[in-house]
């Protein structure tokens, strides 16, 4: 299967973009490549991506796709900057903008960067330096402008800020330079051609045909160390989902329900440490916990003290062991919980879990826990929440939901 993420480049009805087996995405963001849709074996063609919508796709993603088996192409746009970034880890790259990157004819983002619509179409509302350098060069070549005029024509379309240069900045411009005669050859390029001087679009269609093609490169195997970070795991982790009791749950949201609503999950994650103890991620020697805790501190620290795991929710028997005291119940809240922050997100512009007071969460734990304040460090700790104040951001993903449910349940008792 070939996954390829496209925006402004190119648009769906692009016939390239009709081929069997082929998976058109819109622009690339943080954590996509974590899809689990996407194998190993399979091929990722990133063209276009985000980055002042939302959060943009990081490289250690890009790598640990590509470290999975999955093949990664670049082309166009962000996807060339990428590429030219990770050749020497094995993405492939495509197209001339890719090479210029490579050489150092181009360095930054801002050579491919467009205003996209906001309306989620995804299209191209501005022009990039980088096709305006290209038609720029060709104008030199029909005779149109001479170097020297053609390299201050640029200089100033660059000054302008990218989601800004629309055609009609990029004619007022022309105007402003002295260079009329250069906009209306551009006009009637244009008109013949609705896509003359698009270098993105020839680079992302040759970038497609790379993928259907099969055209293989040498495959450079990732080491592990490169991109498993404690960084990645988050990531990860965040974007983690499972479908159960035909509901697609957060499994992060699962494991911080479990922390923070089952009274036994201490000893659920200590037979985890132990878990961890007897056969470590990194492949060294497996110990028995007790035997490990007294070599790091002589025993003399809980174990949930002194080791600090961040679980891989990817990780099929870590999710089993940690969720082993789960319920249909407990699944049907973390359902009910999540779509409560969903509604509070939508009904109130700009909410996020930060806004949750911290006094509300941390009561609210205290309660659960059924412990004072000279302890809630400790039972975060057992609970593998690190401290209490790490327990209380995470439970703030709750708070909504679980007053909702508290506010209706007084009602329902006449307010008792």
């Amino acid at each position: 299967m070939i996954h390829a993420y496209v925006g402004p480049t190119l648009s769906a009805s692009d016939p390239v973009l009709a081929a069997p087996g082929l998976r058109v995405l819109p622009p690339a963001r943080h954590g996509d490549l974590l899809d689990t849709a996407i194998s190993s074996g399979d091929t990722v063609v990133l063209v276009d991506g985000v980055y002042h919508q939302a959060p943009a796709l990081r490289h250690k993603e890009i790598l640990a796709a590509m470290g999975q088996g999955i093949r990664v192409i670049g082309a166009a746009s962000i996807g060339a900057l990428r590429a030219a970034e990770l050749e020497p880890y094995g993405m492939l790259g495509v197209g001339s903008i890719f090479t210029a990157y490579v050489r150092g004819d181009i360095d930054g983002d801002d050579e491919v960067a467009v205003g996209q619509a906001p309306d989620g179409e995804f299209g191209a509302m501005t022009w990039p330096l980088v096709n305006l350098r290209h038609i720029l060069q060709l104008a030199v070549g029909d005779g149109v402008l001479d170097g020297e005029r053609a390299a201050e024509l640029l200089q100033a379309l660059r000054a302008v800020y990218y989601p800004q240069r629309t055609w009609a900045a990029v004619r007022a411009v022309c105007r402003r330079q002295g260079e009329r005669a250069f906009a209306d050859w551009l006009t009637r390029q244009r008109e013949r051609d609705r896509h003359f001087g698009d270098l993105k679009r020839d680079d992302a269609i040759a970038a497609v045909r790379t993928a259907l093609d099969g055209t293989s490169a040498e495959r450079v195997v990732i080491e592990l160390s490169v991109w498993e970070t404690a960084y990645f795991r988050r990531w990860s982790n965040t974007t983690a989902h499972s479908r159960v009791d035909g509901m697609v749950l957060s499994t992060e949201d699962r494991l911080v329900y479990q922390q923070v609503f089952d009274l036994a999950f201490r000893e659920r994650w200590a037979a985890y440490l132990e878990h961890v103890s007897l056969h470590p991620a990194d492949g060294g020697p497996g110990l028995p916990l007790a035997e490990r805790l007294a070599q790091a501190c002589g025993g003399v620290l809980p174990a949930d003290r002194v080791f600090h795991p961040r679980p891989d929710l990817r990780e099929g028997q870590t999710v089993a062991l940690l969720l082993a005291g789960e319920s249909a119940a407990d699944r049907r809240a973390v359902a009910r919980y999540a779509d409560a922050l969903a509604w509070a997100r939508r009904s109130r512009p700009g909410f996020s879990t930060a806004a949750v007071r911290d006094e509300v969460a941390r009561d609210l734990l205290l309660g659960l826990w059924r412990c004072g304040e000279r302890e809630f460090d400790s039972e975060a700790s057992a609970r593998g929440l690190g401290r209490a104040a790490s327990a209380v951001e995470a439970a703030k993903r709750f708070v909504p939901g679980f007053l909702e449910e508290t506010k209706r349940t007084e009602t329902a008792c006449g307010g008792r």
